[in-house]
């Protein structure tokens, strides 16, 4: 069940790792845009926007939880890697403590200062109410995010992108059934989105658990191992806090930018929500390239095997160019027609901004693309401080489009938001890759590939 990416061709094994992990990805995404059509379809054009008014605090949140737990599977792919099994397991063990309690913390701020965000978001009144029932249940199940995501990066980093993947995809078939029930029968309302989003996160969760206790027999944890180890908790939160903060330093500088986009109205905000949704949805191969390098990267890192580093880096931006031409022709094709998905014929200026939107995001996908893949290399190679700062610089992109573009140009500000986060990211991170991997050479040369965990 386990997959070993430090031998062989790097192209089959990035294919044969990503292909999965895009169709989970894929399958999230489609019960997201399944969440946006039944809303906007059978609640309106109010409940969508105040659904999405919550976009960029759920990704500030939810982005972080996510990080973490990503972070948190590094030092388990370098010591699988390394071929200690006894080290996997141990930190592991950790991993489970440091989740409850990052688990309580967030849940407990997060919920008490929920309507306060909304507020200083400048959230359009006609919209607040929707929005904060509805992300206040997403932050109450924090807990099941933190399960989810823990798990399945645990089960990844031994080699197995296909078990999270099936899990994910009866998660997402569970949500949808969830939302039809809970929005259409029993009239919940945008509540009911948010009960069927975290029920379906509670499943996709315990599915990875009692998978991993059934078929890992190296994952099976003596009760020795499960004593708290303060260097190992310091090492998963070294990997595991910069890799949340990236995510959460680049989820501001959408807050700010959501900020921009409230104050031109709540059709500007619907207009988001929907080609936000649909980039998303066409984005899905560079998240699944974007976690593949990272479980590449650790291994032969742990393996001790550098020089695979520059092949997997070019068999997989050649896959990412390739598909963002694809992504492009896509939406010069069928844009307006993906925008109709979600709303009704008649509200021309939304599928128009959609379209709009759409046409910028993916004429810079291979820009996207770049990001994903050299990022998490870099965080997989175990130097996660590097992601703070392209995260950092994305924020400042998206900050700036939101204070200067939007008030000079409007939507079409809106729009250039995350092409020009992209461009600035890219700036840094593909000079930062050569000192990274000059580092892990020079590392190589005087330590045994454990040393470097």
């Amino acid at each position: 069940m386990t997959r070993d990416m430090t031998k062989g061709s790097p192209m089959k094994l990035i294919l044969g790792f990503a292909i999965p992990l895009f169709f989970g990805f894929l399958f999230q995404q489609f019960y997201n845009l399944v969440d946006t059509v039944i809303v906007g379809r059978f609640l309106g054009a109010d409940e969508l926007a105040g659904v999405g008014a919550t976009g960029s605090v759920n990704f500030l949140v939810i982005g972080f939880c996510m990080g973490v737990c990503s972070g948190f599977s590094i030092p388990v792919s370098h010591k699988f890697g390394a071929g200690d099994y006894e080290g996997v397991r141990r930190y592991i063990a950790n991993c489970a403590w440091l989740g409850i309690g990052f688990a309580v913390v967030l849940t407990v701020s997060t919920t008490l200062l929920c309507r306060e965000i909304l507020v200083m978001m400048r959230t359009p009144e006609d919209i607040l109410e929707n929005a904060y029932s509805y992300i206040i249940i997403i932050f109450w199940g924090i807990p099941a995010t933190f399960l989810y995501n823990t798990l399945s990066g645990i089960i990844r980093a031994l080699g197995d992108s296909r078990t999270p993947v099936i899990f994910l995809v009866l998660s997402s078939f569970v949500n949808i059934g969830l939302d039809l029930f809970f929005i259409i029968r029993l009239g919940l309302g945008v509540e009911g989105a948010a009960y069927a989003t975290v029920l379906a996160q509670v499943f996709a969760g315990i599915g990875c658990l009692l998978f991993m206790l059934w078929k890992f027999e190296i994952l099976r944890i003596r009760k020795g191992e499960w004593m708290p180890d303060l260097h190992r908790m310091l090492v998963l939160c070294g990997m595991g806090l910069p890799m949340g903060l990236q995510y959460s330093i680049t989820a501001i500088g959408s807050v700010v930018l959501q900020s921009a986009t409230n104050v031109l109205g709540s059709t500007a905000v619907a207009s988001v929500t929907v080609g936000s949704k649909i980039s998303c949805f066409l984005a899905c191969p560079f998240d699944a390239l974007g976690s593949t390098m990272a479980t590449y990267g650790g291994q032969n890192v742990g393996a001790g095997k550098p020089e695979r580093l520059d092949q997997g880096l070019k068999s997989c931006i050649l896959i990412g160019a390739v598909y963002s031409v694809l992504a492009l022709l896509i939406v010069l094709i069928g844009g307006e027609g993906l925008a109709r998905l979600f709303v009704e014929r008649d509200e021309t200026e939304i599928i128009g901004n959609v379209r709009q939107f759409l046409l910028f995001n993916t004429a810079a996908y291979f820009l996207l693309a770049l990001v994903n893949i050299v990022r998490f290399l870099i965080q997989g190679m175990g130097f996660p401080i590097f992601a703070i700062l392209a995260g950092v610089l994305e924020m400042i992109a998206r900050s700036a489009a939101g204070i200067i573009l939007v008030p000079l140009l409007g939507f079409t500000g809106v729009c250039m938001g995350s092409p020009a986060a992209w461009i600035l990211a890219d700036a840094f991170l593909i000079p930062a890759y050569f000192i990274v991997r000059k580092r892990v050479r020079e590392r190589m040369t005087k330590e045994s590939p454990e040393g470097l965990v």
